[in-house]
């Protein structure tokens, strides 16, 4: 990009990083490449991860071998662009180090030319609402992951209980960590999550692993623009973690060795991109149109070993939910605050309700698509394409179109073959998603 400037030593923090865990401040802790490498696989790798079986099927072997290396490389670069647009706004506004996304967002509107100022609150809108559905999304795919890998063993043991009344076993246990206030004493249960999800991914692979696969004549090399259509979605979801990008990049001791050619974004963003490939390839070969949304769920439940995976996987998902949920109500909570007068004055009880408001709400979404790997791909189409691909694009013909010769006919083409990209993958995924969950109301 044509503006690459870096961040100011000095300044008065207005957000940092620290906003992840509920407050502002200064920074006492900067992370090195490996810790932040670290928080960047771990915000990335989740239920996406145990999709890509269901992915392989609607990509094929080979087309979704081919694509999600090119969605991954597209992905970084919006990253990147991302990146560059806050680094930009910081240093045009005095005592300010660090701008998150929907900050940077709005700066960029509010300092670029005259026509699209006006523009700059809506668009800070635009991008709070597509984090908060996406974060919505992922809370309500946390209870369905759950209650599917949950159903299948307590009906394996004789438990005969529908699928709706196990999730709502898992509904007070989801309920009572997620009405906390403060992440510190939420925090200490995300390791936890990391090790189970990481013992559930391995052991299903290991299953997987056993015993001759079938011929690879027996699986679809490339698939028809319906079924490409929900691929795009399930990848996009995997991938999307831009949201995390600029606070993790503002925590390092050195901020310039996240975007350097074999720094922490490119080295993880390879690394879990093979991982990717990996699962899908491995899942899809396996068990071929029969994969389910999470491959957990096509293990043996027989099998005892079996069980404990899906449980464990489980746990990792639960785990989970009250790190993700946190962030969701720190996305509605601070709008709500500004303008509501009885949350000024009733902070605490106003948070509550507010909480248990929103987990019976992704409770219910998840109780009305039970449809895991149709509901993985709606919110990555609708919500993960726009925020990880469009919103970039913009926030870069915006800069450019306030710095003369910025704007080339290469960074145009290239700029615009992304737009198109994401607006077929919106288009395309959304209808072919919501059209699979309708028909699974009619079968």
């Amino acid at each position: 990009m044509g503006v690459t400037l870096e961040v100011r030593n000095g300044k008065n923090a207005k957000a940092n990083a620290a906003d992840l865990e509920g407050g502002g401040g200064k920074q006492t802790h900067r992370t090195s490449n490996l810790e932040t490498a670290t928080h960047l696989f771990k915000g990335s790798v989740g239920a996406g991860l145990f999709a890509m079986g269901d992915a392989f099927k609607n990509g094929g072997l080979v087309g979704a071998t081919v694509l999600l290396p090119i969605l991954a490389v597209i992905c970084v670069h919006c990253e990147r662009l991302l990146i560059a647009g806050s680094i930009m706004v910081v240093e045009k506004t005095p005592g300010v180090d660090f701008f998150d996304y929907p900050d940077t967002v709005e700066k960029v509107f509010e300092y670029g030319p005259p026509p699209v100022r006006k523009l700059s609150k809506l668009m800070r809108t635009i991008v709070e609402t597509f984090l908060c559905v996406t974060q919505f999304g992922f809370c309500s795919i946390y209870f369905v992951f759950i209650t599917e890998n949950l159903h299948q063993v307590l009906h394996q043991n004789g438990i005969e209980i529908s699928q709706t009344t196990t999730m709502a076993l898992t509904l007070l246990p989801a309920m009572l960590p997620s009405l906390l206030t403060n992440l510190k004493y939420i925090s200490p249960v995300s390791m936890l999550a990391n090790l189970s999800l990481l013992f559930g991914l391995l052991a299903t692979l290991v299953i997987a692993l056993q015993g001759p696969m079938p011929a690879i004549s027996e699986r679809h090399y490339i698939t028809n623009g319906t079924q490409m259509a929900l691929f795009f979605g399930t990848a996009l979801f995997a991938f999307e973690g831009i949201a995390l990008i600029l606070p993790l990049r503002n925590k390092m001791r050195n901020p310039e060795n996240f975007t350097s050619t074999f720094g922490v974004l490119n080295v993880t963003v390879g690394m879990i991109t093979l991982l990717f490939i990996f699962t899908g390839f491995i899942g899809y070969m396996r068990w071929g149109e029969d994969v389910d949304g999470s491959i957990t769920l096509n293990l043996n439940a027989e099998e005892v070993m079996s069980q404990v995976v899906k449980i464990v996987a489980a746990m990792g998902v639960f785990f989970g939910y009250p790190i993700q949920f946190f962030i969701l109500i720190k996305i509605i909570w601070k709008p709500m605050k500004e303008s509501c007068g009885v949350a000024q004055s009733y902070p605490i009880t106003v948070q509550v309700v507010l909480r248990f408001i929103m987990v019976m709400c992704t409770f219910g979404v998840a109780v009305i698509v039970p449809k895991l790997g149709l509901f993985i791909s709606l919110i990555g189409a609708l919500c993960s394409t726009s925020l990880a691909l469009l919103i970039p694009v913009i926030i870069d013909f915006v800069l450019r179109a306030g710095v003369p010769k910025a704007l080339t006919t290469w960074v145009y083409l290239k700029n615009m073959a992304i737009v198109l990209i994401a607006l077929l993958g919106i288009a395309t995924g959304t209808y072919q998603s919501i059209v699979e969950i309708i028909q699974e109301f009619y079968d």
